[in-house]
């Protein structure tokens, strides 16, 4: 008796144990999946208000509609796909945002001092997180008038929040002396090897991949933003005014009656007049529309630049180029948020005619084939690496980000004109006919907010000096610059003005140094410009 109650004992004892043993298991596997998902998403779908002054929290965080949104219907994605391309589309006009203030349903964002924020931390990490890591090792070509020195903000305010190295120009100077085919002792700590580890290189430059292969590593990005050539043929005349092929002339319409045919290819800074995308990228930029040679140099110089680079973005697209880059580095939707820096006012922008658009396309024939074979590019990456669903959403998702900081940061909710600019410091340069924009900051920001938002509004000029400082503190008190922006106008002309926007004391010291670096001739750069492409690509690319 005493062996059967023993045994019944027994057997009550198992399936309690194998009861409890099987909670153990369930409970186990429901922490493990929670764990995994909370390692994909962040945190769980929490939200909670945030105050205007405690804007940025310590915790990398990504902005959310502060409406409801919803997937595009297939009607809108197929919309996307036929709207997508414009070529003779002008860009946005706003100062601040790249687009306009409506979500993804049309619905009006509230832009209000007193409105909450809505945060949902690690929003934007998924794609980070499971896929890839975050790419650090990074060179933009920084063409001209192409939105580009907003583009610069972005990686500078990348490298600077996590200490990166910047691959400077030498001697506190702002461009890498351009148009100069670059070498890499134009960087400030090659030479003298104080820096064997660079990060990002983003200054203007006259693209040559062997020499920056020098300095960045081989597992480096390479990415460039190109633009409709025609608007920014309009830009480039109203900021280099004062260039040979374009002091005499009222106007586009003027060059293009008369003065093209008496056009001087050789004389200084005339390339800005003449298919300058070409010539950023390495060149020859001499030929026009109806040239025997013109299908082989662009066939050349577009196979050239899908060799070299990783990523071309499109200036009149910016958002969607910013939500493409996002994807490309696996950064975050607040990596890539900016506002629009070295933008000119409303009322020095002109208007054309399509008669001169078409002249335009035809005097810089290079540039608008390798415009149109990018855009054409560029719109398959954005199908094949986002979707459209998915970038209409995230686009949506970035200028409410957008909208969200200039409320937070801005004293006037937009860029100003620069005699409003009250912080000298954050007064943009002054160039040319064009009204530069900048912003005012506001002042009733706590530090860690204020630090944020001084980065997104710091203009070029600026915060290169800055950067420089940090990475090289005595050589920096080597080479003091008044803190003057605007070059008096009689120093405005001429090649010391247009190597790049600098202080009147700071194109002494350029000249200075040029001379002392007798290999580096005008004449020899102007023979290497006027090679044919093949045999330039040979001298001065890797194979």
């Amino acid at each position: 008796m005493s062996v059967r109650r023993w045994l019944c004992t027994r057997r009550h004892s198992l399936w309690i144990l194998l009861i409890l043993l099987m909670v153990c298991v369930a409970i186990q596997t429901f922490v493990a999946r929670q764990a995994r998902n909370d390692k994909l998403t962040g945190l769980p779908h929490l939200r909670f208000p945030v105050n205007k002054q405690n804007l940025f929290p310590t915790l990398p965080t990504e902005w959310v509609s502060l409406q409801p949104e919803s997937s595009p219907t297939a009607q809108q994605a197929s919309r996307w796909k036929k709207e997508k391309f414009h070529p003779t589309s002008e860009p946005p006009n706003s100062s601040v945002l790249h687009g306009t203030r409506k979500g993804p349903n049309g619905q009006t964002l509230v832009n209000t001092s007193t409105t909450s924020i809505f945060l949902e931390p690690h929003m934007n990490r998924v794609y980070t997180e499971a896929s890839c890591q975050p790419k650090s090792r990074i060179v933009f070509l920084k063409t001209h008038k192409t939105a580009s020195s907003t583009i610069l903000n972005i990686l500078y305010r990348y490298g600077d929040s996590r200490n990166l190295t910047f691959a400077l120009p030498l001697n506190k100077h702002s461009q890498l002396f351009y148009p100069f085919f670059f070498t890499s002792h134009f960087v400030e700590g090659v030479s003298s090897r104080a820096v064997r580890n660079f990060h990002i290189m983003c200054n203007h430059m006259r693209f040559r991949k062997s020499e920056v292969a020098k300095v960045m590593p081989g597992d480096t990005f390479y990415f460039s933003i190109l633009r409709n050539p025609v608007a920014m043929m309009e830009s480039i005349f109203i900021y280099f005014k004062s260039i040979p092929a374009f002091q005499k002339t009222h106007s586009l319409d003027d060059f293009f009656d008369s003065s093209w045919k008496s056009f001087n290819a050789s004389l200084t800074n005339n390339h800005y007049a003449h298919n300058v995308l070409a010539f950023d990228f390495g060149f020859d930029n001499n030929v026009v529309a109806g040239a025997d040679d013109l299908n082989d140099r662009a066939t050349d110089a577009i196979a050239a630049i899908d060799q070299d680079f990783n990523l071309i973005l499109i200036s009149e697209y910016f958002d969607e180029s910013m939500i493409l880059l996002k994807h490309a580095l696996c950064w975050s939707l607040e990596d890539v948020v900016s506002f629009r820096l070295n933008s000119r006012s409303e009322r020095t922008r002109r208007s054309l005619s399509p008669e001169t658009a078409e002249k335009i396309r035809r005097w810089n024939a290079l540039d608008w084939r390798i415009y149109l074979h990018f855009n054409a590019t560029f719109w398959h990456k954005v199908d094949t690496v986002v979707g459209p669903e998915k970038m209409r959403r995230e686009v949506s998702q970035l200028r409410e980000l957008q909208a969200e900081l200039a409320n937070t940061c801005l004293t006037d909710g937009g860029a100003v004109d620069p005699s409003q600019v009250k912080d000298a410091g954050l007064k943009p340069f002054q160039y040319g006919a064009a009204v530069i924009q900048g912003y005012n900051l506001n002042p009733q920001l706590d530090q860690q907010s204020k630090t944020k938002c001084q980065r997104l509004i710091t203009p070029e000029l600026q915060y290169t000096e800055r950067l420089y400082t940090r990475q090289f503190p005595e050589a920096a008190a080597q080479h003091r610059r008044p803190t003057n922006i605007r070059v008096p106008q009689h120093q405005r002309s001429g090649r010391a003005a247009l190597m790049g926007p600098v202080l009147e004391r700071g194109v002494r010291r350029r000249l200075t140094w040029r001379h002392s670096f007798s290999h580096l001739s005008h004449q020899e750069a102007s023979r290497r410009s006027m090679l044919p492409h093949t045999e330039a690509r040979q001298k001065t690319h890797v194979s």
